[in-house]
């Protein structure tokens, strides 16, 4: 395996996903949750936000969505705020 994303592209086939994935949003949300939350709740909450995306329909707008959600929670139970 060269890349990560080679690596998605081959989980996402194996997986039967047809999704452009928000790479640096993912990664994003999984460093503030992991710094501001806890580590290990990282790749817990990336499994909630696909799972929740699911919930909504699936596709690239319902993982924004509960990516940006997850993001904001993180930040406000971290004491930041975006004014910060």
């Amino acid at each position: 395996m060269s890349s990560m994303h080679d690596w998605l592209d081959e989980a996402k086939v194996a997986l039967g996903v047809d999704l452009d994935i928000d790479v640096d949003g993912l990664l994003e949300m999984t460093r503030v949750v992991a710094h501001d939350i806890a580590r290990p709740a990282a790749p817990l909450t990336a499994f909630l936000v696909g799972y929740a995306a699911a919930q909504r329909g699936g596709g690239a707008v319902s993982v924004a969505a509960a990516n940006r959600t997850v993001t904001e929670l993180a930040g406000r139970l971290a004491g930041r705020t975006d004014d910060a």
